[in-house]
């Protein structure tokens, strides 16, 4: 499956208007799923696999990307293996920035009058300031 995809990626790649057409459709999509994985990292979930997926996406065609991806990764682990190695207060510290990321960000999202308005709670502080 690899080899056909090579073969068939080395005859897009000859017809130039076709292959710019595809790394243009390569690159938006890398984007798209990369913007979405930076929104979901402070998220339970899977955002930094999404960020990862990204750029994966984009390395497929961009040399830059391909940097990045390696980068990225292993400054992830780094931070990853510090914070492993952490007290119970540095542990307890980082969930409680990433809850209060979360919560901020849904308040600014408007999430909590949205929510609110279903239980028929109009509390001015639950709107966001955004809108």
């Amino acid at each position: 499956m690899v080899s056909e995809f090579k073969s068939w990626r080395a005859a897009v790649a000859e017809r130039p208007t076709l292959n710019l057409v595809y790394r243009v459709v390569v690159g938006v999509l890398g984007v798209a799923v990369l913007a979405a994985g930076i929104v979901a990292i402070p998220y339970p979930g899977p955002g930094w696999l999404i960020v990862f997926a990204g750029l994966g996406i984009l390395a497929t065609e961009f040399v830059w990307a391909h940097r990045l991806l390696e980068w990225t990764r292993e400054r992830y682990r780094r931070v990853m293996d510090w914070y492993a190695g952490q007290g119970l207060v540095v542990k307890t510290l980082g969930a409680l920035l990433t809850l209060a990321v979360v919560l901020v960000t849904l308040w600014l999202l408007g999430t909590f009058g949205w929510v609110g308005g279903w239980f028929g709670l109009d509390w001015d502080w639950l709107h966001s300031p955004l809108f």
